[in-house]
């Protein structure tokens, strides 16, 4: 009887620890609040970019840009609740949810507003704000098809003021950003390049000890 008892104690014990680590293996793949990373452009091959260069037109605000150079720090978003709300760190991010992208080294947010792009005439996209705090205009929505937005996933960020989607352009800059891409938004995202991959950062887990967690199979600061 004692035997049995401890099998079937022993038993719940593996269960119970096999269902944690698949549950710390799922929090794993998924992106959340908190993360550090970079948004890779699917079909150009360009990283979302940001510097402390201004546009010469339309809104004069900080230029956002894609870079083909993966190292390049300026090349960091980190990814935050809305104005005005709070996710916990860690939190996998809900698809659907309504997100702010701050850039690491100016903390202006990826923002956008009816100003034309200074290229291909779209919807401008510029980096605002001062210390991660901006207005409407620096939220999007995050278009994924699951339940969380997965490391893997390939997806678009809709702006919410605007309805425009979060694009890459094949034109390019010259100085003093020469070859860098335009980054715009457009209504209707069709045959533009909207997808978006997260790439190199370091992705906070939930309740890990040490309240953040470096990946370094895609870190690369």
């Amino acid at each position: 009887m004692l035997n049995k008892f401890f099998t079937k104690t022993y038993l719940i014990c593996c269960l119970t620890l096999t269902l944690v680590q698949w549950i710390e293996s799922k929090n794993s793949e998924y992106v959340t609040c908190g993360t550090v990373t970079k948004l890779y452009n699917i079909d150009l091959k360009v990283r979302l970019h940001s510097h402390d260069v201004k546009y010469g037109a339309g809104s004069g605000q900080q230029s956002v840009t894609g870079s083909d150079l993966s190292e390049d720090i300026n090349s960091h978003w980190e990814i935050k609740a809305a104005t005005g709300k709070h996710c916990k760190r860690g939190e996998p991010i809900k698809c659907g949810s309504i997100i702010r992208l701050t850039h690491l080294t100016t903390k202006k947010n990826l923002h956008s507003h009816l100003f034309s792009s200074p290229l291909s005439g779209n919807q401008e996209v510029s980096a605002y704000g001062s210390d991660g705090v901006g207005d409407s205009g620096d939220h999007w929505y995050v278009d994924c098809s699951g339940d969380y937005w997965e490391r893997d996933d390939d997806i678009r960020l809709k702006h919410v003021d605007t309805g425009s989607y979060l694009m890459a352009s094949s034109l390019s800059y010259g100085r003093p950003i020469n070859g860098q891409k335009e980054i715009a938004a457009v209504k209707n995202p069709g045959s533009f390049s909207t997808y978006w991959r997260v790439k190199e950062g370091i992705f906070v887990h939930k309740d890990d000890p040490s309240d953040f967690h470096s990946d370094y199979s895609h870190i690369e600061l």
